[in-house]
């Protein structure tokens, strides 16, 4: 039995998210994107794989600075998920 075709679209999607969080450039982005992502991207509906698609297009210093806490993103959604990032990963709002 295959997927029905939106399905198959947004499995497509997950995937090329999973992977470019994955596969940053730095080995710490890797880890701190990426496992995020794995615990997260499999449940995500099409907003918040949307959400997904603009977090990786940032170029890794930035992230790793909204990350970090030593930059914040002037975009609600962003900061957002990147306060999830940091909840995810045990990181307080005052620094590591």
């Amino acid at each position: 039995m295959s997927m029905p075709v939106g399905n198959q679209d947004r499995e497509q999607r997950r995937r090329r998210c999973l992977f470019r969080a994955t596969h940053r450039g730095t080995k710490e982005m890797d880890w701190l994107l990426g496992r995020y992502a794995e615990a997260t991207l499999l449940s995500a509906g099409n907003i918040d794989l949307a959400l997904w698609e603009r977090i990786v297009e940032f170029p890794d210093p930035e992230l790793h600075d909204w990350i970090m806490g030593h930059a914040v993103s002037g975009d609600a959604a962003i900061a957002g998920i990147v306060a999830a990032i940091r909840a995810h990963h045990g990181m307080t709002q005052s620094g590591t």
